[in-house]
């Protein structure tokens, strides 16, 4: 009888660990979810790491896409539902220093030529005018068709450009002048 309950139990822990939803990878502390949804499209956790500067931890990145990939170039490429999270995980992070960063971001992923998306850029950079704080979350999600939409801890904000615009926005993490190449390669899944 005894061992027919631990068995049973066993059985019980087994099933309740098989049914239990796949739980998320954390970085810094920041649990990412192993999946998003955009555009009625499942999308999965490609890979996620955290943007440091001066020895300071900023935000962690998690890009998602329909099928994992490790190639920067093709997810800047692709014409597909994608996104790309940031979780702010310093109080560092002030409107100001965001938009000149995100700005210099633009510029590498251009190679410096900013003009075919320049009015997406204004547009988007909007986004950061409000004072951002520790633990907000903004999401930029591809889809085809309509542009990147922007949502800053869960609240659409604007949706903005083309493919194009989307090209030149994820180029800043997955370009190859990315805005730090350990995220980069953590974002690709390749570390």
């Amino acid at each position: 009888m005894k061992k027919a309950l631990s068995s049973g139990f066993a059985s019980l822990i087994l099933t309740a660990m098989l049914s239990a939803p796949a739980s998320a990878l954390t970085v810094e502390g920041v649990d990412v979810p192993d999946t998003y949804q955009a555009m009625g499209t499942e999308l999965k956790l490609n890979g996620a790491g955290t943007r440091s500067k001066w020895f300071m931890d900023l935000y962690v990145g998690g890009l998602y896409v329909p099928e994992s990939i490790s190639d920067g170039e093709a997810v800047i490429n692709a014409d597909e539902p994608q996104a790309i999270t940031l979780h702010i995980i310093s109080g560092m992070i002030t409107s100001e220093r965001m938009t000149e960063a995100t700005l210099e971001g633009f510029k590498a992923s251009t190679d410096g030529n900013m003009a075919p998306v320049q009015d997406d850029v204004d547009q988007f950079m909007a986004v950061f005018q409000e004072e951002i704080k520790e633990g907000d979350v903004f999401d930029l999600v591809y889809l085809p068709g309509e542009g990147v939409r922007v949502l800053k801890n869960g609240e659409v904000r604007d949706t903005v450009g083309d493919l194009a615009f989307k090209k030149a926005l994820f180029g800043i993490w997955l370009s190859d002048k990315p805005a730090q190449e350990n995220l980069k390669e953590r974002m690709l899944g390749q570390r």
